[in-house]
């Protein structure tokens, strides 16, 4: 008997399920061939598969375009991301059907530059969730995205919360989804279709954490700053477990392996770039559950000494009204708005040749 990949025995043997953090068809392929049950899009993740299929997709973006005479290339860019999240659905609703809608959702985002409009981001993510069956909606964890959460919860949505890194915001995304159910319950309407999932992009939460190190010449073991996200997320796992929230926890962000083996075991989401499915895949590191393993009190206190960190593993570490300048935030939204504006340039291109 051929043994199975690290990956698929995670997910076989454990709560843990994997998304594909792509709709790259190639790596989307793979994913759900070693038990992916799900798939992510964000405006960077987009203009790189562009990059990498830009033969499946050139000819279809002339065709947009041509077809509407009037559109700006931010109106074709986005009509683009739609259709590959459509296409990336489509490749899913095998497994979306298998497991009665359960599993087998593509997470499509917002336009990341409505992150201080309530409106338009709910409008967005109603209109997303009609394209097909087995679409989840990405927004993101500021202060109007809060509001967003609980309206598009309200509205039927199946949301992904995103642009989060911290305890407080998952938390604040869990109570939002709550709101949303019970307005949804309180007038019978049907919940039994709802699957939220929020995510705490525990790479990122490393990489703000050794900013703020470097940034406030902080003194601290190296080796610990690879645990800030793990803990935020260990963290948060706790808590859920003893508040019975219905939204569930998603780790995304990959920066080592560690992000994978120290969370097997949860009932959990893994989202994960295709290299590091290949490197997990490659590994030898057992597959055993770690969930429930805490981190090293040690290094938790003395990644405690970082304000930053600090407020993102404690409760209340931040108000609602503070994600937006937390610094993770402001880096990824950067980083996502950037990607969105890249991304009309390449449709720019072909506008005007």
């Amino acid at each position: 008997m051929t043994a199975q990949s690290p990956l698929l025995q995670t997910v076989s043997t454990t709560p843990t399920d994997y998304w594909n953090d792509s709709c790259s068809v190639q790596e989307l392929t793979y994913a759900i061939g070693h038990g992916a049950v799900g798939a992510t899009t964000n405006p960077n993740i987009v203009l790189n598969v562009l990059k990498q299929e830009m033969h499946l997709w050139q000819e279809r973006i002339h065709a947009i375009i041509d077809e509407n005479a009037t559109w700006s290339e931010e109106q074709v860019a986005w009509k683009l991301i739609e259709e590959m999240a459509v296409h990336g659905a489509g490749l899913l609703k095998p497994v979306f059907d298998r497991h009665n809608g359960v599993k087998g959702r593509l997470s499509i985002q917002t336009n990341p530059m409505f992150y201080r409009n309530c409106e338009a981001i709910v409008a967005q993510a109603r209109h997303f969730n009609t394209l097909a069956p087995n679409m989840q909606v990405k927004m993101p964890v500021t202060q109007a995205g809060v509001q967003a959460i609980e309206e598009s919860t309200y509205h039927g949505v199946n949301v992904n919360a995103t642009v989060s890194f911290t305890v407080p915001q998952a938390i604040a995304v869990a109570e939002a989804v709550e709101r949303g159910l019970q307005r949804r319950a309180a007038e019978g309407k049907d919940i039994s279709n709802m699957h939220p999932v929020c995510t705490i992009m525990i790479g990122r939460t490393d990489d703000w954490v050794k900013m703020a190190v470097k940034r406030d010449h902080i003194d601290i073991d190296p080796g610990y700053l690879n645990w800030a996200g793990i803990a935020v997320f260990k963290n948060a796992y706790r808590i859920w477990g003893e508040r019975g929230y219905r939204t569930r926890l998603l780790a995304a962000a990959y920066r080592h392996l560690g992000h994978w083996s120290e969370l097997i075991g949860g009932d959990i989401v893994l989202t994960i770039p295709y290299e590091w499915q290949v490197k997990i895949n490659a590994s030898d590191i057992p597959v055993i559950e770690r969930m429930q393993n805490p981190v090293d009190p040690a290094i938790v206190e003395a990644l405690c000494a970082i304000p930053d960190f600090r407020r993102a593993y404690e409760p209340d570490g931040m108000s609602v009204r503070e994600f937006d300048s937390y610094g993770a935030t402001v880096r990824t939204l950067r980083a996502f708005i950037a990607a969105a504006h890249d991304l009309m340039a390449v449709v720019r291109d072909f506008m005007l040749p």
